[in-house]
């Protein structure tokens, strides 16, 4: 995607979403085409604006933030999903994330920071505040149902062929599609095709969810 990045805001408080279209403003490459202040809105305004990124709190009225986003990344051509929430438990952090959002940031982040995570996460690349990257690592390296879903997980990755798997493990590392062609001595399209693959084969909607997966499964 070149360009201006497209955003619809969606926040049950207006207020809210009169500070982040205020914030936003400032950014040359961003605009904000449109606001809700419901998760069941969302569907609409998508066909109508077809915004690059969606920007979603988690706690609306009526239809959830992540309800919302997992009907929305089910359709084909969906935006990208930027959580901005003052929520971080591990159900929020870990549902909004395998709901297929791209990101996870909390409401008191700078606000050159979530500019910087819009430009970041409309690509599809994951971008996650600090405590809520803490979280993470937590759920990864410990907790309840670790050895459930590491066997789960393995057997999920095991659907792969022996170089998609070698693709998920470095996108589990972090690694760009550059890097990753780099690294197992491929053409950046044959990664690229390689990705593309491992979400469809694995019903994944992101490279955030396949990190995931990679980590549960080497728990």
């Amino acid at each position: 995607m070149t360009g201006v990045i497209r955003v619809l805001l969606v926040d049950d408080d207006a207020i809210v979403r009169a500070g982040l279209r205020l914030m936003l403003g400032g950014a040359p490459d961003i605009e904000i085409v449109a606001e809700a202040a419901d998760g069941a809105q969302v569907p609409a305004l998508v066909t109508t604006h077809r915004p690059d990124l969606v920007l979603m709190d988690i706690r609306m009225p009526g239809v959830d933030g992540l309800t919302a986003t997992e009907t929305l990344r089910a359709r084909s051509g969906a935006p990208e999903v930027l959580v901005l929430t003052t929520f971080h438990t591990d159900a929020h952090v870990l549902g909004a994330l395998r709901a297929g959002a791209a990101g996870f940031l909390l409401k008191d982040t700078s606000p050159q920071d979530i500019v910087a995570a819009i430009r970041t996460a409309s690509v599809g690349d994951p971008v996650l505040s600090p405590a809520v990257a803490r979280r993470l690592i937590e759920h990864v390296t410990g907790g309840s149902g670790k050895e459930a879903r590491a066997a789960t997980a393995r057997a999920r990755l095991a659907l792969l062929g022996e170089r998609e798997r070698e693709v998920a493990l470095a996108v589990g590392r972090g690694h760009s599609n550059a890097e990753i062609a780099r690294e197992l001595h491929l053409a950046l399209p044959t990664v690229k095709t390689h990705v593309s693959r491992i979400l469809t084969r694995l019903d994944l909607n992101n490279r955030v969810q396949i990190a995931l997966l990679v980590h549960d499964a080497h728990a």
